[in-house]
């Protein structure tokens, strides 16, 4: 790891001492005495009609926040909201815009009066102090932290089966904008606090209506029977780096760039069996890129937030666990100056309570055991009765004791913040000085596409005046330069570099260590695109920052007219990788129809359709489904022998099937294909590759690769590697390097030879028809735009 990521103990230790014990750090200015209270104006000066009393929760929702078997859905709690910012002058009601569905997507600004009356002037005092470049003197930075306020975003809802979090807001929001006490009126005048009650607003209606709907039958307490984000389910918060859907581009444009929040807490839900609430520190591997002085923060405010909720007498809270801090697809705000706390609260089945008993508790989870102590785990829950109510209130009172310190810390977070950006602009020894990106001979949507992810990131982009002379590459004027000099320098260098992820093993000589997601964020090598390292300045004259250039997503062959007739597996189990390919083939205006189960057992397939997809899914789950014990119809069940007798039928009447990733498994079993995929079994301490970037070597003659490149990239997660068994029908379009040490281009891998030379993308004749199986996801995450061909070829008629 980066020496610059080393811990440093006694520091952080300091931290979390002098936040808990109110002892003021070193380094940090005495707060300002607070001003005597504004007195109440004459009666005649004072508004003629009344303000609108503050509603309570119950009064707008009709019933308590973690009250059992009540959720509300997204009409009732924006109604509560606007009630709330009528009734209570410490709350600002915003609509940035609209879901994915079309629902408002909102934003609470709360403060003291007195800041809301001067939201622009903090707004502009923090945007001096996230670009140290805008200070004409030190002494303007010193004022800027003494005057300026903390900024904090808290984010909930993502996860809309994780349903504490649509509630906990409320609690939250209320008590601000109602509670006198000392404590809070602190959190008012020296916090701005930025509320998005409900990042995933379209979710959170989903889930309360399958939840009313269920209640009372065998399917209370069921994830719906489709994804709760339109389009990419709980990937909804793998977003933060790639800005694909409109709720992550509507919270990063108004609320990160706009106001630069110092410290962001999200809030979440784990599994029943395992700690009440986690909050950080995280586990290693941090990524490399991220600020040591950010590292520091986090673990000196998520262990205060600890000790304070154990001061509450709430146990069962786990910090150094679980979670890792390695992929910026969940952490925009480390490569933007701020601390991300992470909360996940312990779930129960939506909103009816569970009964966890205490030999019941996970005997084992990662980094404690929540059946004993330890020191990152010091009082266990003795198990029990487990409610909606009881994840609220961790919530809330995790939210409550960040603000506090937010408040009580506000110079410290400031001072922070302005140091951060001001070693980002100095550079780090170590880094190159720029990445070239040439005009020339790319993509123009994938160019547009990574030089939009850029933007969007706050990176500035300038271009050569020039031809420059880069590693003994010769680049054109005009080409593209992210020069590593500037405020967010690290966003754009973890998404710019391969990845080299550490070995972990759970025990020495052991089976690997899983990361928490994937390991890989490469996007030059996603899309396909070129980006070159220059180690020293380039010695040649620069621009000033330029915008990303654009360009409109659309592929040969799917125009009016000429476009096959594809078909989408729809499975009520609701596989992420299904909603991700409708986002793509949206995006690309490729046109088709979502198939459910009934439609394909009912069969004639092949009048209806030209090709049918089956996205990414398990063998097992695409057979069988929801469990029909739980799920009434038409939810439960999958495909079934039926439905694969007219999937075969559907080919050798001259269909073409399309089998993702897992789903390719499920095809070589069920239609018996000559193949054999030989990673079945394969123990992961004998093969592992947990979401890596491999080389993929192609033939540029086939159909399926017309326009690829001889190598390309394949997204390699949990997927097959095949051995051809009958050659005479079946065809190799893709497969790894016959050197395993060539394999991997960016994550992590174990074992590289059990792939190497394996085919990787296949086409197996059968019938009149044909079987196309990926051995990996041509379009992960909306990001693989360099393997986006391969799918949409193997989608045209041969």
């Amino acid at each position: 790891m980066d020496a610059r990521l080393s811990v440093f103990t006694t520091h952080a230790l300091w931290v979390v001492l002098a936040t808990s014990l109110g002892i003021t750090p070193p380094l940090v200015a005495q707060r300002r005495q607070q001003p005597a209270p504004t007195p109440h104006p004459p009666a005649a000066r004072r508004r003629a009609t009344a303000p609108a009393p503050i509603p309570s929760p119950r009064s707008v929702l009709g019933f308590e926040p973690g009250d059992d078997r009540k959720l509300a859905d997204w009409p009732t709690l924006t109604r509560y909201y606007q009630a709330l910012a009528r009734g209570s002058d410490r709350v600002r009601y915003r609509e940035l815009g609209r879901t994915t569905l079309g629902a408002p997507f909102v934003a609470l600004v709360i403060s003291s009066p007195q800041n809301l009356k001067r939201l622009d002037t903090y707004r502009l005092l923090n945007a001096k102090i996230a670009d140290p470049r805008t200070l004409r003197s030190a002494g303007e930075g010193t004022g800027a932290v003494r005057d300026g306020k903390a900024i904090v975003l808290i984010t909930s809802g993502v996860h809309s089966t994780e349903d504490g979090g649509s509630l906990a807001p409320v609690l939250l929001a209320h008590r601000l904008a109602t509670d006198t006490s000392a404590a809070t009126r602190v959190i008012l005048e020296n916090v701005i606090l930025l509320l998005v009650p409900a990042l995933n607003p379209d979710g959170v209606t989903l889930v309360t209506r399958w939840y009313n709907r269920t209640l009372g039958t065998p399917a209370e307490g069921s994830r719906p029977p489709e994804l709760y984000h339109h389009y990419t389910g709980h990937d909804d918060n793998r977003d933060w780096y790639a800005f694909t859907q409109v709720e992550t581009q509507l919270t990063v444009d108004s609320l990160y760039n706009v106001w630069h929040p110092q410290i962001v807490l999200d809030i979440h839900q784990q599994a029943s069996n395992a700690s009440r609430l986690f909050v950080p520190p995280y586990l290693d591997p941090i990524e490399p890129n991220v600020e040591p002085l950010l590292v520091d923060g986090v673990n000196a405010l998520g262990s205060a937030i600890a000790w304070e909720l154990a001061g509450l007498g709430r146990t069962g809270i786990s910090i150094n666990s679980t979670y890792d801090a390695w992929t910026p697809a969940r952490a925009y705000e480390h490569y933007h100056g701020a601390v991300r706390i992470l909360v996940e609260a312990a779930s129960a089945n939506l909103a009816s309570p569970v009964e966890v008993p205490f030999d019941e508790l996970a005997s084992r989870a990662r980094g404690y055991n929540p059946r004993e102590r330890s020191w990152n785990f010091p009082a266990p829950w003795p198990g029990g009765r487990w409610t909606l109510r009881d994840i609220v209130t961790y919530q809330s009172d995790a939210a409550y004791a960040l603000l506090g310190n937010a408040a009580r810390y506000r110079d410290r977070w400031l001072a922070t913040f302005l140091a951060v950006g001001t070693r980002a602009v100095r550079g780090w020894r170590g880094w190159p000085y720029a990445y070239v990106i040439p005009r020339q001979r790319q993509d123009s949507v994938a160019l547009a596409t990574l030089l939009g992810i850029l933007r969007r990131g706050q990176v500035e982009i300038r271009s050569t005046l020039q031809p420059v002379t880069v590693g003994g590459q010769r680049f054109s004027a005009g080409s593209y330069v992210v020069v590593l000099r500037q405020p967010y320098a690290a966003f754009a260098k973890t998404l710019l570099e391969p990845q080299h992820y550490p070995d972990r093993r759970l025990y020495p000589g052991g089976p690997p260590q899983p990361p928490y997601d994937v390991t890989a964020h490469t996007l030059p090598l996603l899309m396909g695109v070129t980006a070159v390292v220059a180690p020293d300045s380039l010695k040649v004259p620069l621009s000033g920052p330029v915008d990303a250039p654009r360009a409109t997503p659309g592929y040969p062959g799917f125009g009016a007219g000429e476009a096959p007739r594809v078909g989408v597996y729809r499975s009520y189990a609701a596989p992420i990788d299904e909603g991700w390919t409708r986002w793509v083939f949206d995006t690309w205006r490729v046109p088709y129809v979502s198939l459910a189960d009934s439609t394909i057992r009912a069969g004639k397939l092949k009048e209806k359709f030209d090709a049918v997809v089956l996205p990414d899914q398990s063998p097992g789950e695409l057979l069988e489904g929801l469990p029909t014990r739980i799920y009434p119809a038409p939810y439960g069940g999958g495909i079934g022998r039926d439905g694969v007798t007219e999937l075969r039928k559907f080919v050798e009447d001259g269909g073409t099937l399309v089998a993702l990733n897992d789903a390719s498994r499920f095809a070589v079993e069920q239609l018996l294909l000559p193949v054999r995929n030989v990673l079945e079994g394969v123990a992961d301490d004998e093969f592992y590759a947990p979401g890596s970037i491999f080389r993929l070597d192609l033939d540029p003659t086939d159909p399926i690769a017309k326009g690829m490149p001889e190598q390309s990239v394949a997204w390699f997660q949990d997927g097959p590697a095949f051995d051809v068994l009958d050659s005479s029908v079946v065809r190799v379009i893709g497969r790894y390097p016959t050197d395993p040490d060539k394999v991997l281009r960016s994550g992590w891998v174990l074992h590289p030879e059990r792939v190497a030379g394996r085919a990787a993308l296949l086409e197996v004749h059968l019938g009149r028809g044909r079987v196309v199986l990926f051995g990996f996801r041509p379009q992960y995450r909306g990001q693989s735009l360099a393997t986006y061909p391969l799918l949409f070829n193997s989608l045209q008629v041969p």
